[in-house]
């Protein structure tokens, strides 16, 4: 194994764990503000990753897509949440359903701010220092397109995305209890669409999707070609 890809690989690891969590707390925090103490109760508020790990989309899923060199991403246990406890369940599904991805991004942001505050030193010499390169060159932009992968993933408007929320929004409220018993059925047909169709087909649209998005974001947001 190349020491470039190893650097891969454990970057990965270091961004996707926390790109994860956050999201998910991201989700259970804006409910509880919301009145929800779903989330709070059952211990999802937790920062702790163990918490939130789930054994396909957290562990074989990312890995499956390293390996086969495609964007990074993936999904943990889902936060629950009772609409019912919103004074609007229809705005209160929205925001918390935009709440994950606004920690993505909010966590690619800091990712930029911070190369950007280290790039006249780094481009000054301080690359030359090892440690400091594999944070500079490596960790950074991946933790920067690993939250962007994630966010624009779930902005998709698929059940049970994040996206998806904005169904609340637009479907009768007699329909709504349907529209929750459709979204436990879509996401596995949707994640095997996801592995079957680049694998047989070589047909790859979620990875055009996100370089034209995440990638491309990421570009404008560093101070250098990161995609």
């Amino acid at each position: 194994m190349s020491d470039a890809y190893l650097a891969y690989i454990v970057c990965s690891i270091l961004s996707f764990i926390p790109a994860l969590v956050l999201h998910e707390v991201a989700h259970g925090f804006a409910a509880w503000k919301l009145g929800d103490p779903t989330a709070k109760a059952s211990g999802r508020l937790s920062l702790n990753p163990l918490k939130h790990i789930d054994p396909f989309g957290t562990v074989a899923l990312p890995l499956m897509l390293m390996l086969m060199n495609m964007p990074v991403f993936g999904y943990a246990k889902p936060v629950p949440y009772n609409p019912r406890y919103f004074k609007d369940p229809r705005k209160g599904d929205v925001i918390v359903g935009l709440a994950g991805p606004a920690a993505n991004l909010a966590m690619a942001c800091v990712a930029a701010a911070v190369a950007w505050l280290l790039y006249e030193p780094a481009v000054g010499g301080l690359l030359d220092n090892e440690l400091f390169s594999y944070f500079y060159v490596w960790f950074l932009p991946q933790f920067a397109l690993i939250n962007l992968f994630l966010m624009f993933f779930n902005l998709l408007p698929i059940p049970p995305l994040d996206g998806s929320s904005i169904f609340a929004l637009l479907i009768p409220a007699r329909y709504l209890p349907q529209y929750y018993r459709v979204q436990q059925y879509a996401f596995p047909v949707f994640m095997i669409a996801i592995v079957v169709l680049p694998y047989f087909l070589h047909v790859n649209p979620f990875s055009w999707y996100l370089d034209a998005t995440a990638g491309n974001l990421g570009n404008l947001l560093f101070p250098f070609r990161i995609s």
